[in-house]
């Protein structure tokens, strides 16, 4: 009984043959979508209102704070995975502080972090006693296992000692400092020796979450659409929004899909740049969201923004999306002239629909074409 409820907690094989992600995990994935969805929907309310650009600014800070939670939780259950009471006890503490981080997500937007950073105090005790387990279970990377602990102490004190400090409201310089020392903790630990993160494990993880927040987006645009055509006319370019939505969210699954990442996966310096770079591709899956909503909340005129700008959050999300999957994913398979060059004309023609009727629809279109031609560049690649 004592085995089930507290095991020694040894390092997984980075080499393990059908190596999926647990219910655990993918419940925690679950759990972290109702923080997106929440910075979603705050920065579709954002764009409505006439603020865009602090909308922008205050989505990108908040969801790199959801975004990091994940991240750091994701490695480690790469690397370390025991399936014991104790873990998942740590585990659902963790998954309780990224829900207090969620209710928090809108008071971000009004530069407060008050319950983003008691969020984070949670899910931090929960991977610190995480981290003291490897310590005394790994032997040989205790010392890892020890600077990660240390390292995520001294940092969420010292956002602790930020938020008291400043009330919760913590200039966006603070922000940034705070989340450059958070950023170096792994980077430090690492250098006492690697964990034994598993590739294939790793890129199932970050699919399905990809997946996810594609889901919430069909959501936020959904809920969107129903309250628009509950109105007593409602206006007929919706069904641009409809048409354009869905072929930018189901050509954006194809395109993420398209190549095996895990195949890629071959050390830290690539795992690291294609973890981080993520951050890009999850964001901007969940502003094309937002910014269909944005859309319609303009064909209805219930929004404060022009043409252009609603627009803008449509196209310049699927650009940004297209630009880091080439760089961070698609570039390792294929760094061909050709293959960047069929990405850069359609992140191009991303930018000249922006100004033209019906932008959405445009978007969609070009996500096609440029669909059918990364399926015929990775069928010769495959052949070569």
């Amino acid at each position: 009984m004592t085995s089930r409820l507290v095991s020694p907690l040894r390092p997984r094989d980075p080499h393990e043959e059908h190596r999926t992600a647990s219910p655990l995990e993918l419940f925690t994935d679950l759990c972290y979508v109702v923080a997106i969805a929440q910075a979603a929907l705050t920065l579709e309310h954002e764009i409505a209102a006439g603020h865009p650009g602090h909308g922008l600014v205050w989505f990108a800070v908040s969801f790199f704070a959801i975004f990091w939670a994940w991240l750091n939780f994701v490695w480690f259950n790469s690397a370390y995975d025991a399936d014991d009471t104790l873990n998942r006890l740590l585990t659902l503490l963790q998954i309780f502080g990224s829900l207090v981080l969620a209710a928090g997500v809108p008071d971000i937007f009004k530069e407060d972090f008050t319950l983003g950073i008691v969020g984070y105090v949670i899910m931090r005790v929960g991977l610190v006693l995480m981290w003291l387990r490897v310590a005394a279970g790994h032997p040989e990377r205790r010392q890892t296992a020890l600077r990660y602990a240390y390292g995520l102490i001294g940092v969420q004190t010292g956002w602790v000692v930020a938020l008291l400090a400043t009330g919760g409201h913590l200039p966006l310089w603070l922000f940034i400092v705070g989340i450059a020392l958070d950023f170096a903790v792994p980077f430090v630990a690492e250098l006492a020796g690697t964990t034994p993160w598993h590739p294939h494990h790793i890129a199932e993880r970050y699919g399905l979450f990809f997946i996810i927040v594609l889901g919430e987006t069909i959501l936020s645009v959904t809920l969107a659409l129903r309250v628009a055509f509950d109105e007593e006319h409602p206006p007929g370019e919706l069904w641009c929004v409809v048409a354009g939505g869905v072929l930018v969210t189901f050509c954006a699954w194809w395109l993420y899909f398209s190549r095996d990442n895990a195949n890629i996966l071959t050390g830290n310096d690539i795992g690291y740049r294609w973890g981080f770079g993520h951050y890009f591709i999850f964001a901007s899956a969940a502003a094309i969201g937002a910014g269909l909503a944005a859309r319609i909340a303009y064909y209805g005129h219930h929004a404060e923004v022009s043409d252009d700008v609603s627009s803008a959050f449509v196209t310049g999300p699927v650009a940004v999306f297209l630009a880091v999957l080439w760089l961070v994913c698609l570039r390792l398979h294929d760094s061909s002239v050709r293959t960047a060059a069929v990405f850069a004309s359609a992140i191009v023609a991303l930018v000249a629909v922006t100004f033209v009727p019906y932008s959405e629809l445009w978007a969609g279109i070009i996500m096609v074409l440029l669909l059918v031609a990364e399926l015929r560049l990775a069928a010769v690649g495959a052949d070569s």
